[in-house]
């Protein structure tokens, strides 16, 4: 029997869809499923998608 998608605190990710459109890693939708059923950006055409850009720069210069 299938189930419906279990309700998520997180909004979805909003990929680039010009970026993905030939991606044969997310097959055009920008977004990939991980193993604990996340939706993430896709590594191979979505930029920026390192765990650098999670983290925000909030150093002040001296």
């Amino acid at each position: 029997m299938a189930h419906g998608a279990h309700h998520s605190p997180f909004l979805p990710p909003r990929p680039d869809l010009s970026l993905a459109r030939d991606c044969e890693h997310c097959l055009g939708w920008g977004t990939v499923i991980t193993l604990d059923g996340r939706h993430e950006l896709c590594p191979t055409c979505q930029p920026g998608t390192g765990d650098d850009e999670a983290i925000p720069d909030t150093a002040a210069p001296l």
